[in-house]
């Protein structure tokens, strides 16, 4: 005769499963900050935009012009010629490398709990910072990248590893900045802390 107070091995099973599973949930917790993965949502992702580049590119254009003009009224023989357009051409070259370094090298992604952020061409290096640790989000911008809206945004947090992240070259960057402020804020406000205005 079975004693009544045994636990049928269906039981045992389920309450074996029971404490794996919170197990699972308290890790996933936290290697996600505290907070659980499930319920992270992509709110932007985005790349370092050449149209940072505009403002660069217009001094190149008046440089190059400067120069054939100085080589015409100078009265440049061919290896004075050589010498110019090869710096012309040098400079040209050095603004396309660049630009296209930039473009390649820069990527971020904005979550409901995270900014995620990747530098690198060849060796690429992957890091994020927690929402709740931003303090402050400011976006600059100069003449020509106002008028293309691109611009830099510099994001400022108690993070060890990057206190100061800079977001070079965002488009639309009016916007992306007012996303990251409104999503440190409600990550702020779903936390308890205070937020102070800016």
């Amino acid at each position: 005769m079975s004693d009544a107070n045994t636990p049928s091995p269906a039981n045992s099973s389920a309450t074996a499963k029971a404490p794996d599973a919170a197990s699972a949930k308290e890790k996933m917790m936290n290697s996600a900050g505290g907070h659980s993965t499930a319920d992270e949502q992509e709110l932007w992702r985005g790349d370092y935009s050449m149209k940072a580049m505009a403002g660069v590119g217009a001094g190149l254009v008046l440089l190059s012009i400067v120069a054939i003009v100085m080589g015409v009224v100078a009265g440049a023989g061919s290896t004075g010629w050589m010498v110019i357009l090869g710096v012309v051409a040098v400079s040209w070259l050095a603004y396309f490398a660049v630009s296209v370094y930039r473009k390649f090298s820069f990527h971020y992604e904005l979550t409901t709990h995270r900014l995620k952020h990747r530098e690198g061409f060849l060796f690429r290096s992957m890091d994020r910072i927690e929402l709740i640790d931003v303090s402050d989000v400011v976006l600059k911008m100069g003449p020509i990248q106002s008028l293309m809206n691109v611009g830099n945004i510099h994001v400022v947090s108690s993070d060890v590893s990057h206190p100061l992240l800079v977001m070079w070259g965002i488009p639309n960057a009016r916007k992306v900045a007012d996303l990251v402020d409104n999503a440190r804020r409600e990550e702020r406000r779903k936390r308890g802390l205070h937020v102070h205005s800016i």
